[in-house]
């Protein structure tokens, strides 16, 4: 086995989705996944609690990139304009992948698994109650931070969701700022 190769966890992460989508995520096991990666089912456990948390690793540092964009975003005068600064780095951030097919991919493991859409819902869940808790942190007001949390969420969300449906290269940034945009004309 190859564990004395570089970048166990790039590689468990890539043997993961591939046989995710053929020949299945119920389909595939621990074992499959650490044999395709050249690993040891130990050095799967070291880097993963567990299969499903393979499309989920960087879930901490898109929370984070978030986060940071809300704090930073100082000249925002609402909760609304914060939220979306940190959608913004949102997308900026998946943007910069250095494979463009693998959100794609990603995404069309989860809408093929009811207990993994569950979980990245939980998963956006946790980034907008944090958004939420920012803005307070900010200065908002909690109902507003709320809401506004929750609007941004659901515009990065739905751009999200063209994104990766589109077969022409569109920008994701934009795609979230029309989003916010339309949030803003319903008011």
């Amino acid at each position: 086995m190859g564990r004395w190769e570089p970048d166990a966890q790039g590689r468990l992460g890539r043997a993961a989705l591939e046989l995710y989508l053929d020949p299945g995520y119920e389909q595939t096991t621990v074992a499959d996944i650490a044999a395709r990666a050249g690993v040891t089912e130990r050095t799967f456990f070291r880097h993963f609690a567990d299969k499903r948390e393979v499309l989920f690793a960087g879930s901490a540092a898109f929370q984070q990139t978030v986060l940071s964009a809300i704090a930073d975003h100082t000249e925002a005068t609402t909760a609304l304009a914060a939220a979306a600064a940190g959608m913004d780095a949102a997308a900026a951030f998946l943007q910069s992948s250095p494979d463009p097919t693998f959100a794609r991919r990603r995404a069309a493991v989860i809408a093929a698994n009811a207990s993994l859409q569950e979980r990245e819902l939980l998963k956006l869940a946790t980034v907008t109650s944090a958004s939420a808790s920012a803005l307070v942190e900010r200065g908002f007001e909690p109902d507003e931070a709320a809401v506004a949390a929750e609007a941004a969420m659901a515009a990065f969300r739905l751009a999200f969701e063209r994104w990766i449906a589109s077969d022409e290269p569109l920008d994701l940034r934009e795609l979230v700022a029309e989003g916010v945009a339309r949030f803003r004309s319903l008011a």
